[in-house]
């Protein structure tokens, strides 16, 4: 048993460390010696638990894809109003690309990757698709156009997903993190959608 938690552990340390690489430098900037450098564990320990660093991005991509999905899964199933939940998606996929280096890792290896890797936002955009489709007229201001909505959507997470990595490389950055920014820009735009739906 000490063996396989030992293994585990070391397999954790060493997505954690890729992730983080892979998030700060992407993908052709990141060697398989930098991520063991960080992590102190030798080339074997890497290549017994990864074969390659395609081997490696995949377990990384899995990690940040697996979170986001989860978040998508539950605000489809929140139960709440389909524009409040479109509201909450995006304000929690900026909190995950602010805390997790595999989230934003995701994020940055889906572009950078052509192996036909999932895209980024096929992850959560048909999601908020789909919870646009089920917001009704009556809940949204006359003239809304619900692609406008998408693409402003696309556009938030995405700068929230830039916005995340430059903080990342800067912690001591003091300004409000991504998901306070996102709020803000809701209580902003949200009356121009909806005369009664807030953050």
């Amino acid at each position: 048993m000490a063996k396989q938690e030992r293994a585990a552990r070391t397999r954790e340390a060493l997505v954690r460390a890729a992730a983080s690489a892979f998030d700060g430098a992407g993908y052709e900037a990141t060697t398989l010696a930098r991520i063991i450098q960080s992590t102190g564990l030798s080339m074997g320990a890497l290549t017994f638990h990864f074969r390659s660093k395609d081997e490696l991005a995949d377990a990384v991509q899995a990690r940040g894809e697996c979170a986001v999905r989860a978040a998508a899964e539950r605000a489809a199933a929140a139960g709440q109003p389909p524009l409040r939940s479109v509201v909450a998606l995006t304000l929690e996929i900026a909190r995950l690309l602010e805390g997790d280096a595999a989230v934003r890792a995701a994020a940055r290896l889906a572009r950078e990757r052509a192996d036909g890797s999932t895209a980024w936002s096929a992850l959560w955009l048909p999601v908020m698709e789909r919870l646009l489709a089920r917001v009704t007229e009556a809940e949204l201001r006359p003239g809304t156009d619900r692609e406008a909505v998408l693409a402003l959507v696309a556009h938030l997470i995405t700068g929230a997903e830039a916005d995340s990595r430059t903080r990342a490389a800067a912690p001591g950055d003091r300004r409000d993190g991504a998901e306070q920014q996102l709020a803000r820009i809701w209580e902003l735009v949200l009356p121009g959608i909806s005369g009664t739906d807030r953050t």
